[in-house]
């Protein structure tokens, strides 16, 4: 009994032995490669950018609203929209109807004064001959003398007025103050305007088209690395496949605050030889703040890059990495950057990690990072080599690095 019991036993154990080394080897038939659990990329050295992106507006370089000064009917347009005009050409004249009639009447109160005048001048030259014969007081010399001076007021005034009537008859023909072309109408014939209060806006008249200008409204965590002269490129959706260039002429002072979201105007200079560019269009902006050559460069996906694998998590020493949509950190640990925080930072203020994949091993490495072109980021230093296999995402996964967090904005790319 005891020697069946033994015999049991052994082949227990036999069997045990059997399967333990048969799941040892298909383990170790079936162990995926290091090199195929993972994407991997060569680090390399290049050229990389660090713009800053912004949307604004095409406008004119000098933008001439045209009004008028006096009310009154448009009775005749000499000029329509796109129209070329000269300075002082005529654009519009209003019915004058009113206008004339009173520079008449003006005119007959001046006949009126000067008859005042003359009348005045002999009652004068009388009185003065009957005071010198002792016929007349010196209080009647006075009055006569007064008489006159204010006959004679009366006809300045009377011409002062025809002057201003004369004038405002004038401007109804109004002319263009500028050379250029008609970009907006504002009026028809038959169109009553009134000048009473303010001044009608009837046309605007950019002055030369081949010169334009980009509104832009910049972010203030960007502003800092905007200066006066940058080289702008910018697209339109005009012609997406065409990119333009301008350069920054003026950052102005004054903020923009809507939503407590602070913003600023940068205009920037554009050529327009072509006159493609039109008045209102939206350029979609990016200017080169850093830019540098030669360098390690590694793509952002990397620095995104953390292993599912628990026992890789325990080799990490204890250095938290801030989650941002452009895969660097300015060292703080758990508080979030996004990019254009990044682009007003010193360079030395980011830090981050990537993984390579050595002798088979997936070893963790520790880098600070320079600028960024949102693709790629600047390694300034850390133990990384050109040519390292660097760990860019997970290949099981097929969608690349795994991430946690914000996922990346969608940005413009120029």
């Amino acid at each position: 009994m005891k020697k069946i019991l033994h015999s049991k036993l052994f082949l227990l154990l036999i069997a045990a032995s059997l399967s333990a080394a048969g799941y040892v080897t298909y383990r170790q038939l079936n162990q995926t490669a290091p090199e195929q659990q993972y994407r991997l990329q060569s680090v390399e050295k290049g050229d990389i950018s660090q713009t800053v992106s912004a949307n604004g507006t095409i406008n004119p370089v000098t933008l001439v609203n045209v009004g008028t000064q006096v009310s009154g009917t448009v009775k005749k347009l000499y000029v329509d929209f796109n129209s070329a005009v000269e300075k002082g050409q005529i654009l519009l004249e209003l019915d004058d109807a009113l206008l004339a009639a009173q520079l008449k009447q003006d005119l007959a109160n001046v006949q009126n004064s000067h008859a005042s005048v003359e009348l005045a001048s002999a009652n004068e030259a009388r009185t003065r001959n009957l005071y010198s014969q002792e016929y007349a007081s010196r209080l009647e010399l006075d009055s006569a003398v007064q008489a006159k001076k204010s006959a004679m007021a009366q006809l300045n005034l009377t011409q002062a007025t025809v002057e201003k009537d004369r004038a405002n008859l004038a401007y109804s023909v109004i002319r263009s103050p500028v050379s250029g072309v008609v970009v907006d109408r504002s009026v028809d014939v038959g169109q009553t305007v009134a000048a009473s209060l303010q001044t009608p806006t009837l046309f605007k008249i950019a002055q030369d088209l081949a010169k334009m200008q980009i509104d832009a409204n910049f972010a203030e965590a960007d502003i800092g690395s905007i200066r006066v002269g940058q080289a702008v490129h910018f697209t339109v959706d005009a012609f997406p496949n065409k990119s333009f260039q301008g350069a920054v002429r003026l950052v102005r002072l004054n903020p923009t605050n809507q939503q407590n979201v602070i913003t600023y105007d940068v205009v920037i200079n554009v050529a327009n030889p072509e006159l493609i560019l039109m008045p209102g269009m939206t350029a979609y902006v990016s200017i080169a703040v850093a830019e540098q050559k030669n360098t390690l460069i590694v793509p952002n996906a990397a620095l995104r890059f953390k292993p599912a694998n628990p026992e890789n998590k325990k080799t990490l020493n204890n250095q938290d990495i801030t989650k941002n949509t452009g895969g660097a950190n300015n060292g703080t640990p758990g508080k979030p950057k996004d990019e254009k925080r990044m682009s007003g930072q010193p360079r030395d203020a980011y830090s981050g990690r990537v993984y390579v994949l050595r002798n088979g091993k997936l070893v963790p490495i520790s880098v600070k990072l320079g600028i960024t072109d949102n693709r790629n980021t600047e390694i300034i230093s850390g133990e990384l080599n050109a040519g390292d296999q660097l760990v860019i995402g997970d290949a099981q996964n097929g969608n690349g690095a795994q991430t946690s967090g914000a996922q990346p904005m969608r940005m413009r790319m120029f």
